[in-house]
């Protein structure tokens, strides 16, 4: 019988693979590996109430805002999936950009700044968050150079975007010392940034001034100064959970943090160190909370210990 060429090819790999010299060989000079690909970011477009509605991809929650009058995002991600939620929105609407909000410095929320002010016409931030921004850079010299807000406000800002009304508040220190709500008033929608972790531990960024404690009192704030159909948009969410949940999901994440503390105290006074306390396995009562990257039970664990023992 006479073999083409793909068969021969075939058996006589089989061949090979299966001699004593191909078993040599993968014992002492296994097969190269193909270089790593980076994993696919997927890319969602989703609705969430009256022209508002949000981006989700790699990093913080971008939210967004277009109708005919207007166009607003809040947070920027990263340079790469910023750039590719400016595209998707550029096909909503081919008015530009009118208004970026930072709810605050992380490269996860600012990171696109730079590819967002191309098309916008103005970037906004609390007071704080350019010293943020260049304590970070700072730090970190080898960081592209952070692009910074062009207004800021102390308390409340506000605008109006075509027929929806915008506006940020900021209450004080929580996840960092420069953290805005952003609230679409007649949609009553709240983008809380990283104020809100849904199913998911928190970052508590205590070199940027978080306090923890105010952060309770924030979400309680926020849980009961907004309409009782308010659609609440967290910075992070659980793998495969949506970011977009209601009051009770507020609530159930302040309920997080008033237990992170109490159970640190209490521990504390049992005579625990830092270290077993941060080696703590899972935080009685929200087990099923996902961590990640910097985004651990440990490091809420070591900030709660942190805050508590501070002189």
């Amino acid at each position: 019988m006479q073999l083409g060429r793909r068969q021969f090819f075939v058996l006589s790999s089989a061949a090979f693979a299966a001699s004593p010299l191909a078993r040599l060989i993968a014992q002492v000079a296994p097969a190269a590996q193909a270089p790593a690909q980076p994993p696919t970011v997927v890319t969602t477009f989703t609705d969430i109430r009256r022209n508002v509605g949000i981006f989700t991809a790699r990093g913080g929650t971008i939210g967004w805002l277009v109708n005919k009058d207007g166009v607003l995002v809040v947070d920027t991600q990263y340079a790469d999936t910023g750039k590719i939620c400016l595209d998707g929105l550029k096909q909503k609407s081919a008015r530009g950009i009118d208004l970026v909000i930072n709810t605050h410095h992380h490269a996860d929320h600012t990171g696109g700044n730079g590819v967002f002010r191309t098309d916008s016409k103005k970037i906004v931030a609390h007071a704080k968050v350019p010293d943020l921004l260049r304590m970070v850079a700072a730090a970190t010299p080898s960081a592209a150079p952070p692009v910074f807000p062009d207004a800021t406000f102390e308390t409340s800002w506000s605008a109006n975007i075509g027929d929806e009304t915008v506006t940020a508040w900021y209450h004080g220190p929580g996840h960092t010392s420069g953290d805005a709500i952003v609230h679409f008033e007649k949609a009553h929608v709240v983008h809380m940034g990283d104020l809100l972790f849904h199913e998911r531990h928190p970052r508590v960024d205590r070199p940027a001034g978080a306090s923890i404690q105010n952060w309770v009192t924030i979400l309680e704030t926020a849980a009961k100064t907004f309409p009782a159909d308010t659609i609440y948009i967290a910075g992070h969410a659980k793998d495969g959970v949506a970011p977009s949940v209601d009051r009770a999901a507020v609530q159930h994440f302040r309920d997080y943090l008033v237990a992170l503390l109490a159970f640190t105290k209490k521990q504390i006074a049992g005579g625990a160190s830092k270290e077993q306390i941060a080696a703590t396995a899972s935080l009685p009562g929200f087990e099923g909370y996902q961590g990640s990257g910097v985004l651990t039970l440990k490091g809420a664990l070591e900030s709660a210990y942190d805050e508590l023992t501070a002189r």
